[in-house]
């Protein structure tokens, strides 16, 4: 007679099903998404124009997989930014673009068109991941002012207040210059098209910076997720892991906003949605956020391209119209996982 038996209590056996899903689903959802993408648009191509370099329609599905590939990564560094933020802050409804992050790359950008007159990624990314790590480090310096620290309530609210603040200035800045705002108002909106291979490499390092710095930071996630207290107790360099994951966060989100723009709800959505499916083990929940803020925005990219011929929707707007009602979906099922 086993221990449990002899208790009374059953152990029930651990379902594989969410496993086998996710291993053998999303590689297909991803090829299926990807090649959707590439062959599908607002105009109808033929088969031969994909295959024959000599068609002026090439360059169409040139351009197709370049926004296919700026959406993949884009989408994959929000995602795995908003699991990193929310298991550090232990809050729930963290998220790059309640936080303050997208918006102090945004103001930072701005400076840097409007009184430096930088016009190159590569020089404005240095700006925007700088304004990324200045904002998270000024929200979590103002709701550590409060009477219980920097909890997860005084986190959202100091974000929120932070956000409000540098949005106005962002836009005080736009309103006395009209060449910024011209060439602001369309990255504005968060969009991934018109980005080519060129701008695209020019972010890579950065966001390869940032998957590193997380993935190593999976095991401190597990531990401070505890308690700053419970975490130090258990050995952890409590200061040291915080730094390492902050870096992580604004590496990923500041680049990923400097090259598509302010894309929110990303780094929200996709992790209460991936931690519904596996539990709260980061060790699953952080790189399978980035594939799933990959397909998020990779699908809304390629919806808005058809949603209303012949113009389309930016993905800005449209991660927004497509993932607000999957969280509701989550919420109203009580699926969206615990930190």
């Amino acid at each position: 007679m086993t221990f449990a038996q002899s208790t009374g209590r059953v152990r029930p056996r651990a379902s594989r099903r969410p496993a086998v899903v996710t291993v053998v689903g999303v590689p297909v959802a991803g090829a299926a998404l990807f090649a959707a993408s590439v062959l599908v648009g607002s105009s109808g191509l033929s088969w031969a124009a994909l295959f024959d370099p000599a068609s002026p329609l090439h360059a169409v599905y040139q351009a197709r997989l370049e926004r296919t590939l700026m959406a993949f990564a884009v989408g994959a560094a929000l995602g795995m930014a908003g699991a990193c933020m929310q298991g550090l802050t232990r809050n729930p409804l963290a998220d790059p673009g309640i936080l303050g992050v997208n918006a102090g790359a945004s103001f930072a950008m701005v400076l840097a068109i409007s009184y430096l007159g930088v016009s190159q990624v590569h020089e404005y990314l240095w700006f925007a991941f700088g304004g990324a790590a200045i904002a998270a480090v000024v929200v979590h310096v103002i709701a550590s002012l409060g009477r219980d620290g920097a909890g997860p309530l005084t986190l959202a609210v100091a974000g929120a207040a932070v956000t409000a603040a540098v949005g106005s200035w962002t836009s005080g800045v736009l309103l006395v210059d009209r060449r910024t705002m011209e060439s602001f108002r369309l990255w504005q909106v968060g969009t991934v098209g018109g980005r080519g291979f060129d701008v695209l490499a020019a972010g890579m390092p950065f966001l390869v910076a940032g998957l590193v710095l997380a993935i190593a930071g999976i095991r401190m996630l597990d531990t401070l997720v505890l308690g700053s207290d419970l975490a130090r107790g258990l050995g952890r360099r409590v200061r040291r892991d915080k730094v390492v994951l902050g870096l992580a966060i604004a590496l990923l989100a500041g680049t990923a906003t400097a090259l598509a723009g302010p894309i929110a709800f990303v780094g929200l959505i996709v992790p209460h949605a991936v931690r519904a499916v596996t539990g709260p083990r980061h060790a699953l929940v952080v790189p399978l956020s980035a594939v799933g803020g990959a397909l998020l925005v990779g699908l809304a990219d390629t919806v808005g391209r058809v949603v209303l011929p012949p113009t389309e929707v930016q993905v800005g707007i449209m991660t927004a119209v497509v993932g607000v009602p999957v969280f509701l979906v989550l919420l109203r099922r009580g699926r969206t996982g615990g930190l």
